[in-house]
């Protein structure tokens, strides 16, 4: 995808920007949701979503690439779109990246983080990779769409660590996320599920 820039939120969208949703996100698929962008271009934006694990063991689905995944060992729920495929998140080596198109870096701010073949050979890369973790399906937006919805405030842009897309505790990731922010981006974490309610 062509680079467009974009200032929405706290930081430009690109590859390695943290989608923090808002209260105001109603969706059931985000609600509370961390999406990490993958792809930001002219034509649209990809990302996953951080901190929904399933319950379905990475083994029963993809057995050669189980023991390389880290806790929980679960997949993920990357997001509404493509739920049959998946996608695996890795921390990648410094250096050169291979020829045979085993992983491709993020092009953004997370150093070394980057989405696996997962059509290559586990066994092979199991001395190569970091952290690793697998999503299926994944959060896509048509071109103008996640713009339009960060300027109606559904999503906050934070910068990622890389440590957010293997964190053993999911389900509290939102709140820690939010909570390293500064100023208001940081308040957030503590509203209740229904702001209404408030």
């Amino acid at each position: 995808m062509e680079q467009v820039t974009f200032t929405g939120g706290g930081c430009e969208l690109a590859p390695g920007v943290l989608l923090v949703s808002s209260a105001l996100l109603s969706d059931p698929n985000f609600v509370r949701t961390l999406v990490l962008l993958l792809d930001h271009g002219s034509d649209g934006a990809v990302g996953v979503v951080l901190n929904r694990p399933s319950e379905v063991p990475v083994g029963e689905v993809l057995t050669e690439w189980h023991d390389l995944c880290d806790a929980p060992g679960v997949l993920f729920r990357g997001g509404p779109v493509g739920g049959d495929s998946a996608l695996a998140l890795a921390l990648l080596p410094a250096g050169e990246d291979p020829e045979d198109g085993s992983w491709r870096r993020l092009q953004g701010g997370v150093a070394d983080l980057g989405v696996v073949n997962l059509d290559a050979s586990a066994p092979l890369l199991r001395q190569r990779l970091g952290a690793l973790r697998i999503f299926a399906g994944y959060a896509g937006w048509s071109a103008g769409q996640l713009e339009a919805e960060i300027a109606e405030g559904a999503w906050v842009t934070v910068p990622a660590q890389a440590s957010d897309a293997f964190d053993g505790r999911p389900d509290g990731l939102w709140e820690r996320v939010l909570r390293r922010q500064r100023g208001l981006v940081s308040w957030m974490s503590t509203m209740p599920l229904d702001p209404a309610g408030n």
